[in-house]
């Protein structure tokens, strides 16, 4: 037998096919590949920050507190109406002249005992004053300034407020509540009344949370011995600003 050559050609004639279905199955698998596929698309969610409220309080500013006065009901206008006498007397026997007279029976006359009548004394309520600390004849007296003139008495006062707040305010938290850095102020102003105690309490801060922990700074004062104003006790109205520094 002879040995029959295979040519080269005829050979890569022969596997064309088979590299072309190759061929085909790889590109299949390819498109197949990127339609399966999927790119991750990360979301960004906008949030929209407001710029933070800046409150600036004016040093020079006066709180002023007023109160609503109701106006008195309007009482309606009375017309004045003149009477006439005439001046010619009456005379007896006048006809024009007519007299009443009213008979009581003796069984309905009561006769009143002077002794049995009860006089009733009624006591009328006059508004206690309300006076400003500044203009005070006896400022009330704090604990530990008793004893001293008036002048003396409204100094050891200043003092023992003004140390009283530095002790209990806690200053920590101006920082803890991200204010900017600058001067701030509270202005608070309450009302010591005639038994001592401290009421109508207002206040005015930068922050809510500033205005609960004044609050009850001011709740912690102790009672007062009450101010007096011609030697009768009256309410004393005192206004005390806090000021803070944020670095």
């Amino acid at each position: 037998m002879k040995n029959l050559k295979k040519l080269p050609t005829k050979q890569l004639e022969k596997f064309s096919n088979i590299f072309t279905q190759l061929g085909l199955v790889v590109v299949l698998f390819v498109v197949y590949l990127t339609l399966e596929h999927k790119t991750e698309q990360k979301q960004f969610a906008v949030v929209d920050f407001d710029p933070p409220e800046i409150v600036i309080f004016n040093p020079d500013e006066i709180i002023e507190f007023r109160r609503e006065v109701q106006k008195a009901p309007k009482i309606p206008e009375v017309s004045v109406v003149d009477v006439f006498i005439p001046d010619e007397p009456i005379k007896k026997g006048d006809n024009n002249v007519v007299e009443t007279v009213i008979n009581l029976p003796k069984d309905k006359i009561v006769h009143i005992n002077p002794d049995d009548i009860v006089v009733i004394d009624e006591t009328w309520e006059t508004p206690i004053e309300t006076v400003p600390f500044i203009n005070i004849e006896f400022a009330p007296v704090f604990k530990g300034c008793e004893g001293l003139s008036k002048e003396e008495n409204k100094v050891c006062f200043d003092k023992k407020m003004k140390k009283f707040v530095q002790r209990n305010f806690d200053i920590e938290l101006a920082s803890e509540l991200g204010l900017q850095s600058g001067k701030y102020k509270i202005q608070t102003q309450f009302i010591i009344d005639n038994q001592g105690n401290v009421v109508d309490i207002q206040i005015r801060a930068p922050h809510d949370k500033l205005k609960n922990e004044t609050q009850q700074l001011i709740e912690k004062l102790p009672k007062f011995t009450p101010g007096k104003q011609r030697d009768k006790s009256v309410k004393v109205k005192y206004t005390m600003p806090i000021s803070f520094q944020v670095d």
